[in-house]
């Protein structure tokens, strides 16, 4: 009597266990929203793991904030995953791929574009033992970095800048701002709280031509207060913080750091876009 093959048996459960579904795999309908992006010619050998499976593990770390070499064998190895993800990094994927959803949003409330209005704001962030540059930031008594960021009227990611915590908001605001005005040329107003107020609001003036406007908190207001415009920065940093591999920052360069941040707005903007196609 022949002894049954379990080979087969083995191969089949490897299979099953490829497709099956995380909280944070993309659905059908969001990666047919960015499937283009990730078009490859028809050349050479077969590829062994789809891009969709490779950004499925790359979702699962942002949510999870486990490490690299622990993914599930759900995913793609650990080394492709990896690769491919420093591989987007480097040419600027995940910054095209943020831009391009953040339009389509806005175009599926009625904006336009590009903004015309802004919020600016920082998040200081623990570092951990990988090392990289940090600093101390004493007035949240945090050593570590900082992210910078500026998003549109609906809390959308505009641009995000990561640097050491020991440098002040308007320092770092000068290191997130210089470039905007070429990308961004219809915008006139940028809303900040009080840490940015002084010297800032001239340069930004000066060398972008946009008016800085300090958003001030009511000085006879005791305990919590949701301030004009402040409120949907503050949100945002909210939205970001739901993801654990952003409850620290785990990076040894601030870009990596920064492509994380780009990531988890791309993934709520295609929960948004899914959300209104089931709407509609």
């Amino acid at each position: 009597m022949k002894k049954p093959k379990r080979h087969k048996f083995k191969r089949n459960q490897q299979k099953k266990r490829r497709h099956q579904k995380y909280s944070s795999s993309l659905s059908a309908m969001a990666w047919r929203a960015i499937r283009h992006f990730f078009i490859v010619k028809k050349r050479g050998r077969k590829r062994k793991h789809t891009p969709r499976a490779i950004l499925d593990g790359i979702f699962y770390i942002l949510r999870t904030g486990c490490q690299w070499r622990i993914l599930p064998p759900d995913f793609p190895p650990w080394q492709t995953v990896y690769s491919s993800y420093r591989r987007w990094t480097k040419n600027g994927l995940w910054k095209r791929l943020n831009d391009t959803l953040r339009i389509r949003l806005r175009k599926a409330v009625g904006k336009k574009k590009n903004p015309s209005a802004a919020i600016i704001d920082s998040q200081s962030a623990k570092t951990t033992e990988q090392g990289g540059p940090r600093g101390y930031d004493a007035g949240k008594k945090v050593k570590g970095r900082k992210r910078h960021i500026l998003v549109d009227s609906l809390g959308l990611l505009l641009e995000v800048k990561v640097h050491p915590a020991d440098i002040q908001d308007r320092d770092g605001a000068k290191l997130l701002l210089n470039y905007i005005k070429k990308k961004y040329p219809e915008l006139v107003l940028i809303w900040a709280d009080g840490g940015y107020r002084g010297s800032l609001i001239d340069w930004v003036e000066k060398n972008l031509g946009v008016k800085l406007e300090i958003v001030k908190r009511n000085d006879d207001a005791k305990g919590f207060q949701v301030l004009p415009k402040r409120w949907i920065v503050e949100r945002t940093l909210g939205w970001i913080g739901r993801n654990r591999r952003l409850s620290k920052d785990y990076e040894r360069q601030c870009k990596t750091e920064e492509s994380w941040v780009q990531l988890a707005m791309i993934s709520l903007m295609l929960t948004r876009i899914e959300s209104l196609k089931e709407a509609a």
